[in-house]
C-alpha cells in the first residue's frame, strides 16, 4: 500500500507592496480609485487603500499623478504623508469619474489577475491521499451507515472526481452527500473578484464562502499588520447545492447590465470544495444537457465561459462534483454517458437492524425513549406484514410525528403503541400504504 503524498505548504496570498507584485495595471487602479471616490465621496489616502484590499504603497505614486493632474483635491492631511490626506474628486476628476462608470462600476477590493486565481486553485486543490479512512468514519459518526457504504464514498471523495449517488427516495442521499462537509476542514483563500483584459469577475459570494473565524486581517489607517493579500478571502472550503432550479443559463458568466461587472457561475464559486447537484434529472435541462456542457471541463478541469463582448474566459474548474438522484441510472443515460460521471454508489433500503438503528438515534436525539417491543411490533405489522418498504427517513418522520402530538395532546413524553400508530398514519397516505 502506498504511502500518502506529503501535503504541500498551505497557499498564502503574499501582501503585495508595490504595483508591479499585484500584477495590475495602473490604468486599472486609476480607474478603481475613481469608482471608489464617486460612489463614497470624500475619503483619506488609507482608506482607499483598505477598500482596495491593498497597502498604500500601492497607490501612493498614482495618487501623487491624479494630484499632480488635478484629477483630485485633497481637503485636509493630518500631516503624515498622503496616506493620512483626505481625497476627494475635483470638477474634472469628476467628468473623468462618470467615464469611468459607463465602462464598469467596480468599486470593491481589487480583483487578482486570472492567472493568480488560476495558480491559487491549483495550489489548494486536495491532494491524492488526503482522505483517510479515520476522518471518513469520523465525518459519518453520527450517522447509521453501513461500512460497505462508507468504503466507496471514500475512494470518490479522496479522487477529486464525480459520483452519482442513487436510490430510493428518502433514503439519505442527500444527507450522504452533505456529510462531506464534515470533511472540509482546512481553510483556502478565495478572491474577491478576478481580472482578464479589462474584464472583472466577481467570484467571492458571502452567500456560499463561509469566511474564516480565525482570520487575521487587521484594518486600520494606514495597514501595517496584513497576514495576507487583502484582495483574498479566508474561508472555509465552500459547499454549494443546486437543485431542480439549475439551468444551463446558471453555467455561465452572469452580466450585470447596470454595473458591467460579470458574476462567476455557482461551480467557479465551488471551486476547489464540493458541489452537490440534488434532485439530478429534475433541473431545467436535461442529464444529457448538463454533462454535454461540462465533459471537457471535467477532463481538462478548465472552463471556457463566454463573455457578453466575445472572447472566452478560462476559469478553473476544480471541485467534487456529487450527483445525487431518486431516478433509475438508465432514465439519465445510456452507458456511454454515465461514463463520464466516474463513480457510483446505489443506497439500499435500510434493513430491519438498520432501521431500528435510526429509530433509536433519533427518538434519543428527541428525548424519548422507544421500547424494543413496541418499535419491533411497528416494524412486523406496518412493513413487514404490508410489505411497505423500509426508508431511513420514516424513523425521524414518525418521531416528529409522536413529539408533536405529545406536545399538542399536553401527553407525558413517553412512547405508546397508540401514538407510534397515530404518528405513522399522519405520515403516510393510505394508497402509498396500501401500493408500498
Amino acid at each position: 500500500m502506498s504511502a500518502a503524498s506529503p501535503s504541500p505548504a498551505p497557499f498564502i496570498p503574499k501582501v503585495a507592496r508595490t504595483l508591479a507584485e499585484t500584477g495590475l495595471t495602473s490604468s486599472l487602479f486609476e480607474h478603481l480609485v475613481f469608482n471608489i471616490l464617486y460612489s463614497r465621496g470624500s475619503m483619506s489616502g488609507g482608506s482607499i487603500a483598505n477598500a482596495l484590499g491593498v497597502e498604500f504603497s500601492v497607490l501612493e505614486v498614482l495618487m501623487t499623478d491624479l494630484k499632480t493632474r488635478y484629477a483630485v483635491e485633497v481637503k485636509s492631511s493630518e500631516g503624515f504623508g498622503l496616506a493620512s490626506s483626505l481625497f476627494a474628486l475635483s470638477e474634472m476628476g469628476r467628468k473623468r469619474a462618470r467615464e469611468y462608470f459607463e465602462i464598469n462600476q467596480y468599486a470593491g477590493p481589487a480583483p487578482v489577475p486570472l492567472n493568480q486565481y488560476q495558480d491559487a486553485v491549483t495550489a489548494q486543490r486536495l491532494t491524492t491521499g488526503w482522505l483517510t479512512k479515520d476522518m471518513l468514519d469520523a465525518a459519518y459518526k453520527n450517522a447509521v451507515v453501513e461500512p460497505e457504504v462508507l468504503e466507496q464514498i471514500g475512494p470518490a471523495a479522496n479522487s477529486g472526481r464525480s459520483l452519482l449517488i442513487y436510490g430510493m427516495p428518502g433514503n439519505g442521499k442527500t444527507f450522504m452527500a452533505e456529510a462531506l462537509l464534515n470533511l472540509l476542514t482546512a481553510e483556502i483563500f478565495i478572491p474577491y473578484a478576478v481580472e482578464h483584459q479589462g474584464t472583472i469577475t466577481q467570484v467571492f459570494d458571502a452567500l456560499y464562502h463561509k469566511r474564516s473565524t480565525s482570520d487575521g486581517f487587521v484594518e486600520s489607517l494606514v495597514s501595517k499588520n496584513r497576514h495576507y493579500d487583502g484582495r483574498w478571502a479566508q474561508c472555509q472550503r465552500p459547499f454549494l447545492t443546486s437543485g431542480g432550479e439549475l439551468g444551463l443559463d446558471m453555467l455561465e458568466l452572469r452580466l450585470n447590465h447596470a454595473t458591467r461587472v460579470y458574476y462567476a457561475p455557482f461551480h467557479i464559486k465551488a471551486n476547489n470544495g464540493i458541489y452537490l447537484i440534488d434532485d439530478f434529472g429534475r433541473q431545467r435541462m436535461t442529464p444529457t444537457e448538463l454533462l454535454n456542457r461540462w465533459i471537457v471541463p471535467m477532463e481538462s478541469r478548465i472552463d471556457h465561459l463566454d463573455l457578453a463582448a466575445g472572447g472566452k474566459l478560462s476559469m478553473p474548474f476544480e471541485m467534487f462534483l456529487v450527483f445525487s438522484t431518486n431516478l433509475k441510472p438508465a432514465d439519465l443515460g445510456d452507458e456511454a454517458f454515465l461514463r463520464r460521471i466516474q463513480y457510483k454508489m446505489f443506497v439500499k433500503n435500510p434493513n430491519a437492524a438498520e432501521f431500528r438503528d435510526l429509530f433509536r438515534m433519533y427518538s434519543s436525539k428527541q428525548g424519548l425513549d422507544c421500547p424494543i417491543p413496541l418499535l419491533d411490533k411497528l416494524i412486523h405489522e406496518r412493513y413487514e406484514r404490508t410489505g411497505k418498504p423500509l426508508r431511513r427517513c420514516h424513523p425521524r418522520d414518525i418521531l416528529l410525528h409522536v413529539t408533536d402530538l405529545i406536545e399538542y395532546l399536553r401527553l407525558p413524553n413517553l412512547i405508546t403503541e397508540d401514538l407510534l400508530n397515530r404518528a405513522f398514519d399522519s405520515c403516510f397516505t393510505v394508497s402509498e400504504d396500501v401500493a408500498g
